[in-house]
């Protein structure tokens, strides 16, 4: 069993490269499943959900090459075979389910097993499966798989989603722009991956334009083709090394990512007291030594970011004041406030909402931690990181899944942290 060591107290300082996106990369290999030929994706992150998406891909007859050093995937999609995905290859990450857009759209028919992924509460594929109705899919379920057909083809539709889901939006999108007609996506989700998504598909051939308010209108075609695309950066992995040097006291500066993708935590960050300067390409920060409470609402972009919230909450644990959070986004994602706890934390959980009572950083020491998902398990490590004395976390597993060489990267900022093998 492999446990994350961490000795607190130690400010971080220097500069890092920010990687490219998870939440876009996963649904652009995905998407080149829409087209016969040769693509490169660049710009790939080294992550475990990234490989679990490339074992998919070759399941069903795709030739992958994944040249890490160079961080860049190629997939040559001529061979791929319609056949049922087993649930061993989508119980890893629930972006497995973003498959059944580009099959469904390009062979008509799709059978897949429910998806996995972090256990942070409901996240319903309703919203996917109604708008492949809607668009003429037949679905049944079985042995706890969905088989999806629609043997004479999808059809155009105005869709109107009853929440701005991002994986949803996604996958009606990747379903419409191979479906002939005009396909429109009333309350589509807006993120940053989603535009770069967008990007992507118009590379490849595809009519697609996006209009406020969250708008976005297809016009489908089967003549797409094969391209070549760069992931943009992670704003999730910039903010996270931002929200731990605030909790250290320390200056870091994030290279190769755009303020304008972190407007709303960057004001947080700010209205905390920290000093942050921004070019167009970096983000640097010298923390307060006097961190204010703030509160928030996490909420679909523009609004503050649900996978930010766990970083942003264990900073606040040692911020002056209460501070109020509502995770308004998904169930079950505060579960991290917990385990914070045992480092002194001062929370009151009711449902969906936290109240936290700051305390001065001396009054935190390390402990023993247990991580359930990617984003909380960062947010432990950010506190582990600004407490006293040591820390030992386990489930780290998560931390692969989000973050490219996380433990390195935070040594190269300073940090003692290391992972120990437990027997």
């Amino acid at each position: 069993m492999e446990l994350l060591w961490v000795r607190g107290g130690i400010p971080l300082r220097g500069t890092i490269q920010i990687s490219g996106a998870k939440n876009a990369v996963l649904v652009e290999l995905a998407s080149l499943l829409l087209t016969s030929g040769v693509s490169t994706l660049c710009n790939v992150p080294d992550l475990s959900d990234v490989q679990a998406m490339v074992n998919l891909l070759a399941y069903i007859g795709c030739l992958c090459s994944w040249n890490k050093e160079a961080k860049s995937i190629t997939v040559d999609t001529t061979g791929v075979t319609l056949k049922a995905i087993p649930s061993g290859l989508l119980q890893a990450f629930r972006a497995s389910i973003l498959v059944l857009g580009p099959l469904l759209a390009r062979f008509g028919r799709a059978i897949v097993a429910y998806p996995g992924g972090c256990p942070i509460g409901a996240r319903p594929i309703d919203f996917h499966l109604k708008a492949f109705e809607s668009m003429g899919a037949q679905i049944t379920v079985a042995d706890e798989e969905l088989h999806l057909c629609a043997e004479h083809g999808l059809k155009a539709q105005t869709i109107v989603l009853e929440y701005p889901s991002v994986g949803a939006t996604e996958n009606v999108l990747l379903a419409a722009v191979r479906t002939p007609g005009k396909t429109i996506i009333y309350n589509a989700a807006l993120e940053p991956e989603i535009f770069d998504l967008i990007a992507l598909l118009q590379a490849m051939g595809a009519d697609v334009t996006c209009d406020v308010p969250a708008q976005i209108i297809v016009h489908g075609s089967m003549s797409l083709h094969a391209v070549e695309h760069t992931v943009l950066p992670d704003r999730l992995e910039a903010g996270t090394y931002l929200a731990a040097a605030a909790n250290t006291g320390g200056e870091v500066t994030v290279a190769g990512i755009s303020p304008d993708l972190l407007r709303i935590f960057i004001y947080k960050l700010q209205e905390m007291g920290h000093q942050l300067c921004m070019s167009n390409n970096s983000i640097s920060l010298v923390a307060t030594s006097k961190p204010r409470a703030v509160s928030f609402t996490t909420m679909p972009y523009p609004g503050f970011p649900t996978d930010l919230q766990a970083p942003m909450t264990a900073l606040l644990i040692s911020a002056a004041g209460v501070s109020k959070v509502h995770e308004s986004v998904f169930e079950k994602r505060l579960v991290h406030l917990v385990e914070l706890q045992k480092v002194g934390a001062r929370t009151e959980i009711a449902g969906d909402k936290v109240v936290i009572e700051g305390v001065d950083r001396s009054m935190l020491r390390g402990a023993k931690l247990n991580a359930v998902d990617i984003r909380g398990a960062a947010g432990l490590v950010i506190a582990a990181l600004g407490a006293e004395g040591e820390s030992l976390i386990s489930g780290i597993e998560h931390i692969r899944r989000g973050y490219v060489a996380f433990e390195d990267t935070l040594r190269s900022l300073g940090a003692e942290i290391a992972v120990r093998e437990i027997v």
